[in-house]
C-alpha cells in the first residue's frame, strides 16, 4: 500500500511516480490529485505498456471504492509491472488527509496556462471586439493553435489553422507585415493562451492577442462559427524559417532546455533507472513520412496540452525531435516550465527514417468518455460559462495544492 502522503513526498521530490485513476474519463473529470492519469480498468491492458515504458517504474492505481484495484494489480503484474500497488484508501483518503481534487481533464496543463496568463498578463481580445475587426476589414490574422480536426469542426470566421507548435513557424507566412495584428484561438483558453505567449516569447513585432476563452467565448456572444474549413498555414519562406529558427532556439535557451546529439539519446536510453519518453512533435503527416526510430508522435501544441496522456509518468525524462527545430524548441520551452526534465535531439542526417502513423493503440470509444464543454457545437451556454469559471479558479488551487513545481519564464 501507499499513503497520500507518500505520493506527495515523491511528487515534492521530484521522483518518478505513475498515479492512475481506473475510473472511466466522466467519473475522473469529476475530481483527481493533479498529476494523476486516467486509464480505465478496461483499457489498462491496451494502454499501459506504451504510456509506462519501464516494467519497474513506481505505479499507484485507485479509486472511489468501486473495486478496481484489484483487477488492475493483477493485470499490470501479467504485464510485467513489478512495482504497482494501491493507493491506501482510494481517493477518500487522499481528500480525508486535506489534498485537493482537480475537476475535468487535462488538468495540469490547464491551470499552468492559467498561471502564464496570470504571470505574465497575456494580451487578450474579447469576441466582440474580434468580431468588429473582422466586420470592418481589419489587418488581422487568426490563428487557431488546435488540432486540425477540432478546426475543421467548428472555426472563427476567417480563422487559419495553425497548431500550437507551428506557430512560431507558421506566424511570418500568414502574416509577414509587422502591421498586422495576430489573434490566436482555441477552443477555451489553454491553447490560445500557450500559443499567444509562445508568439510573445519569440519576440514577433506584430501585435499579437489571444481570442479571449476561445470559440466558447465566441458562441456565448451569439457570434455564429464556420464549419467545414480547410484553410492551413502555409510552410515558412526560407528567410522566416532561419529567423523562426533563432527565435525559438532562444526561447528553449531561456528555458533550461538541453540540446542533444543522437550519440547522447542512446546514453540516456540506457539508463533502465528512468523512464524516457520520446516524442516527434510534428504534424501526423510529416510524422507518416519519416520519422526517427523509437520515437512517437504528439503534435507539440497537443502534448503541451495533454502532457497527462503522453507522460503519465512524472518525473520522467522527455526528448523531442523536430527536423526543422522551432516546433521542439517551442514545445520543450513550455514543458521545462511545467517542471519536465526536457531535451531536443539534433536530427541526424544520415540515419535511416521510419515511415507510417503512431502506432498508439486503437482509440477510445464513446464509453465512459466525459463530454468536454468546448467540443463540437451542441454545448449548453450554462456548461460553457461553468467550465470557464472553473478555469478562472485554477492559480489558487494550484497554490493550495503546493506539489507542482511550474515556473513561468
Amino acid at each position: 500500500m501507499t499513503t497520500p502522503q507518500d505520493i506527495r513526498n515523491a511528487l515534492i521530490a521530484r521522483g518518478e511516480i505513475a498515479l492512475i485513476d481506473l475510473r472511466e474519463e466522466a467519473e475522473f473529470a469529476r475530481g483527481h490529485p493533479l498529476f494523476a492519469a486516467q486509464i480505465p480498468l478496461r483499457r489498462l491492458a491496451v494502454e499501459a505498456p506504451w504510456r509506462l515504458p519501464r516494467k519497474d517504474v513506481p505505479i499507484v492505481v485507485y479509486d472511489a471504492g468501486e473495486g478496481l484495484v484489484a483487477p488492475a494489480l493483477e493485470q499490470l503484474a501479467a504485464l510485467g509491472f513489478t512495482r504497482a500497488s494501491a493507493l491506501e484508501g482510494g481517493l477518500a483518503a487522499w481528500q480525508a488527509a486535506g489534498y485537493e481534487l482537480f475537476e475535468d481533464v487535462n488538468s495540469y496543463s490547464k491551470a499552468f496556462g492559467e498561471l502564464v496568463e496570470h504571470r505574465r498578463h497575456t494580451p487578450s481580445l474579447p469576441a466582440p471586439d474580434v468580431a468588429a475587426l473582422i466586420e470592418e476589414k481589419a489587418d488581422i490574422a487568426i490563428l487557431d493553435a488546435r488540432r486540425f480536426d477540432e478546426y475543421a469542426t467548428m472555426s472563427i470566421p476567417g480563422a487559419v489553422s495553425t497548431p500550437g507548435a507551428e506557430l512560431v513557424l507558421r506566424a511570418g507566412a500568414v502574416a509577414p507585415d509587422p502591421d498586422t495584428t495576430i489573434i490566436v484561438n482555441c477552443a477555451g483558453r489553454t491553447r490560445s493562451i500557450i500559443g499567444t505567449q509562445s508568439l510573445i516569447n519569440a519576440g514577433l513585432p506584430n501585435r499579437i492577442y489571444a481570442l479571449r476563452n476561445g470559440t466558447i467565448g465566441w458562441t456565448l456572444a451569439g457570434q455564429s462559427l464556420e464549419t467545414g474549413q480547410q484553410r492551413r498555414a502555409p510552410e515558412p519562406e526560407a528567410d522566416w524559417g532561419d529567423e523562426a529558427r533563432a527565435r525559438a532556439r532562444d526561447v528553449a535557451y531561456r528555458a533550461g532546455v538541453r540540446h542533444i546529439t543522437w550519440d547522447e539519446l542512446e546514453h540516456l536510453a540506457a539508463d533502465t533507472a528512468r523512464t524516457l519518453y520520446r516524442y516527434d512533435v510534428r504534424l501526423p503527416e510529416a510524422f507518416a513520412a519519416g520519422h526517427l526510430p523509437g520515437f512517437r508522435n504528439a503534435q507539440g501544441g497537443q502534448l503541451v496540452q495533454e502532457t497527462d496522456h503522453f507522460a503519465p509518468v512524472r518525473g520522467a525524462r522527455i526528448v523531442l525531435a523536430d527536423d526543422v527545430g522551432p516546433r521542439a524548441d517551442m514545445t520543450a520551452s513550455w514543458l521545462a516550465q511545467l517542471g519536465w526534465d526536457v531535451s531536443i535531439v539534433a536530427w541526424p542526417q544520415d540515419l535511416p527514417l521510419e515511415t507510417g502513423p503512431d502506432a498508439a493503440p486503437p482509440p477510445r470509444g464513446p464509453e465512459g468518455r466525459y463530454k468536454r464543454p468546448y467540443e463540437g457545437t451542441d454545448n449548453a451556454a450554462a456548461a460553457m460559462q461553468a467550465y470557464l469559471d472553473w478555469e478562472f479558479g485554477l492559480v489558487e488551487q494550484l497554490q493550495r495544492d503546493g506539489t507542482h513545481g511550474f515556473f513561468v519564464i
